[in-house]
Order: structure tokens, then C-alpha cells, then sequence
């Protein structure tokens, strides 16, 4: 049983310390590749489409390491090792791409960084549901998401300030500024590594998963046999639809760009919508402790297409702040509950196969997504890809709320 007497600003310690990573791991990510977007796209002068393939392609083959990785941390029963090797790998990717200058080696830079993140994020997620007692996952899930968040925020405010004091308000990016991002970028993820010598494989407990809910270890059906419930089947198919019109981010900086907001806006813009996501994440997850997870992810989906439909409608550069902030709430309600009714679905030893399947599915369906957002931007409209992806959540949000029971 996770530790009940030990806590760190509320919940066990190795919940804690995966966050403390998480959270340095993402300043030095959205320093080097949150705007990876424009740095393609002005400095290296790539199409939509190519930046749409290889950000899909970078995400969809890495997702397949999620399900082996997960998987594989079932079998061997140690979800620690393999994090830290998914997140040493990204670590080590990412000083590359000081010397990239084509779309290419951009591509294997970032497959690498997400190779590394297929290594780590079912195992890791697994560790945080092992990790916790049943009544407070919502909770742990809504830490860890606000801590990875709150860094994710602070690696904006950084790199708001390199923007600011190497090109100023000039609208698109300059490469001396991307060049000072990537070199900052290096550090807390090379610090991030160290953190993982306070993290440890909690006890195991033999526990197993009907289709109406948890089952202790009196049960006659072993643990193997409800590791995949329908309900959790449906939920991967339901996701899938929902996946499948959320293509990269990256289109979202474009668009924001393509109203005209220049660099430094985008930048203070994604520093809101990170820091609306990490306050709202742990609320959500402890209201999803007491009222249901469905609920909450469906209002978060809801958000989701509101705010899509939003960028495809409005064309005042304004409205792009708005849409950023509700884009935060979005996330804030539906990432971390997500993570948590997977852990509700599945019996403990088969939860890093189960999280395999989750980011597999999402990780995957990003490269259909991320192409058919790519074509659909240069072959109708900038609006076209966001009217696509409102529909498919409407679609997801319908199947969420008739089809899976609690």
C-alpha cells in the first residue's frame, strides 16, 4: 500500500518527486520545442504539411514505445528504470538542435526527444497510480499535471524574456533568439535526472478490475483476465474519435501567428494557457474524486471544442488570449482525470499496459490528425482544421456520456 503517514505538500513522495522531474523536464522542453512550429515554419521556411509530418510522425511511431514500454513494466515489475531511461534519452536529444538547419534532422531530433517520452510516460504514470490510495487519485494525477504545468509555465516566462531581449516585437522568430532558448533549455533537464535517485517501486498489491469496478484479492477471476474491460476498450475507441480532430498544437501557434500576434504575444499566450492548466488541474482532479471522472473530462472536451470552434470563427488577434486561456481549462479538467479513470478501469499489476494503450492510441491517431489538420489549413482554410476538430469532440463528448458507465 502506498505510504499513508509520509507526504509532501500533500501526497507521497514519490508522487512528489515524479512531479519535481516532470516539472523541470517541461521548462527545458517548451524552451527548445514549443516553438520548434516557427522555427520551422519562419527560420527554416517549412510548409504546414511537412511541419503537420513530422510532428505526427515523431509522435504516432514513438507512441508504439508507450505500449511496450508499459507493457514491459508490467512484466518486469520496475517502472522507475524505464522512466528514467525515456527521460535521459529526451534529455540527451535535445543540445542537437543547436546544430540542426534543415527540416530533417529537425525530424530526428524530435522523434528522438519522443522517442524517449515512449519510453517513459506509461511507466511513469503507472508509478504515480501505484503510488496512490484509490480515494485520492484524482488528486495525485491533478499534481502531477500542475507541477509538469507550472514548469511548463515558467519555461515560457523564460523564454518570453530571451524573446523580448534578443528581437524584440519583431513578428517572426529570429534564430539567434531560438539559439539562446535551446542552449537554456539543456540545463534543467540534465537536473531533472538526478531527482529520480528519490523515487522508489512501491509495494504491490494484488488487486483485479470487474466491469462493474475494483475487485479485491478474493476474487475468483485473476487479475490477467479483466486487465481490458470493455469499459475500457470503448474508452480507447471514444478517445480515438476525440484524438483524431486534436492534431498538434502547433497549429494552434500558427493560427495564433495568422491572426497576427506576433512571437512575443504567442509566447505570453501559451504562458497563460499554461498557467490556467496547472491551477486548474488539481481542483479538477479532486472534484473527480467526489463527483465522477466522465463527468469532468466531458465538460473539459466540451471546452475543447468551444475553443476550436473559436479559432476557426473569430479573426481578431485578440480573441487568440481568450481562446489560449479556455485552451487551459480544457486541459486542466480533462488531461489528469483522464490518467485517473484508467487507473479506476484496469487491476494494478496490468497498469502500465493499460497507460500503453492510452498513449498508443493518442500518440498514434496525432499522425492522421496532424496530417489531415495540415492538408485541410493549405487546401480549404486556416479555420478548417479547428471546425474539423470541435466536431469530432462533440462526437466523443456524445459517446463519453452514453456509453461508459462508472
Amino acid at each position: 500500500m502506498p505510504d499513508k503517514d509520509r507526504r509532501i505538500c500533500g501526497v507521497n513522495p514519490n508522487i512528489f518527486w515524479l512531479g519535481a522531474v516532470s516539472f523541470l523536464t517541461d521548462v527545458s522542453s517548451e524552451l527548445i520545442f514549443t516553438l520548434l512550429p516557427l522555427f520551422l515554419a519562419n527560420i527554416l521556411q517549412t510548409g504546414t504539411v511537412i511541419i503537420g509530418f513530422i510532428e505526427g510522425v515523431a509522435e504516432s511511431t514513438a507512441s508504439l514505445l508507450k505500449i511496450v514500454s508499459g507493457w514491459l513494466s508490467d512484466k518486469i515489475g520496475n517502472r522507475k528504470e524505464l522512466s528514467f531511461i525515456g527521460y535521459a534519452l529526451s534529455t540527451l536529444a535535445k543540445p542537437f538542435m543547436l546544430i540542426a538547419n534543415t527540416w530533417g534532422p529537425v525530424m530526428g531530433i524530435r522523434f528522438a526527444d519522443r522517442f524517449g517520452k515512449g519510453i517513459r510516460s506509461a511507466p511513469r504514470d503507472a508509478l504515480v497510480g501505484d503510488s496512490c490510495n484509490e480515494s485520492e487519485r484524482g488528486k495525485a494525477f491533478g499534481f502531477h499535471r500542475a507541477m509538469d504545468t507550472s514548469g511548463a509555465t515558467l519555461g515560457l516566462i523564460i523564454a518570453a524574456l530571451v524573446i523580448f531581449l534578443v528581437q524584440g516585437d519583431v513578428l517572426a522568430l529570429q534564430a539567434d533568439a531560438y539559439r539562446w532558448l535551446v542552449i537554456l533549455g539543456v540545463i534543467p533537464a540534465f537536473i531533472a535526472l538526478f531527482f529520480f535517485i528519490f523515487i522508489h517501486e512501491p509495494p504491490k498489491q494484488t488487486c483485479a478490475v470487474s466491469e462493474s469496478g475494483p475487485v479485491g484479492a478474493g476474487s475468483a477471476d485473476p487479475p490477467a483476465a479483466t486487465a481490458f474491460t470493455g469499459r475500457y476498450k470503448l474508452f480507447l475507441v471514444i478517445l480515438f474519435i476525440f484524438t483524431l480532430g486534436n492534431s498538434s498544437d502547433a497549429f494552434l501557434i500558427l493560427r495564433a501567428q495568422n491572426l497576427g500576434n506576433n512571437v512575443f504575444y504567442i509566447v505570453l499566450m501559451m504562458i497563460l494557457f499554461n498557467a490556467v492548466y496547472a491551477l486548474v488541474s488539481m481542483p479538477a482532479g479532486i472534484l473527480s474524486d467526489k463527483l465522477g471522472r466522465k463527468r469532468i473530462i466531458a465538460v473539459g472536451w466540451t471546452i475543447y471544442a468551444l475553443v476550436y470552434l473559436g479559432f476557426a470563427f473569430f479573426d481578431a488577434e485578440w480573441t487568440a488570449w481568450v481562446l489560449w486561456a479556455m485552451y487551459g481549462v480544457y486541459y486542466g479538467l480533462a488531461e489528469g482525470v483522464a490518467r485517473a479513470l484508467v487507473v479506476d478501469l484496469v487491476p494494478e499489476d496490468k497498469r502500465g499496459t493499460a497507460f500503453g494503450a492510452y498513449h498508443g492510441v493518442v500518440g498514434i491517431t496525432l499522425l492522421p490528425a496532424s496530417l489531415i489538420a495540415g492538408w485541410l489549413w493549405q487546401a480549404v482554410s486556416p479555420a478548417a482544421p479547428f471546425y474539423f476538430g470541435a466536431a469530432t469532440a462533440v462526437v466523443a463528448v456524445i459517446g463519453l456520456m452514453l456509453f461508459i458507465r462508472e
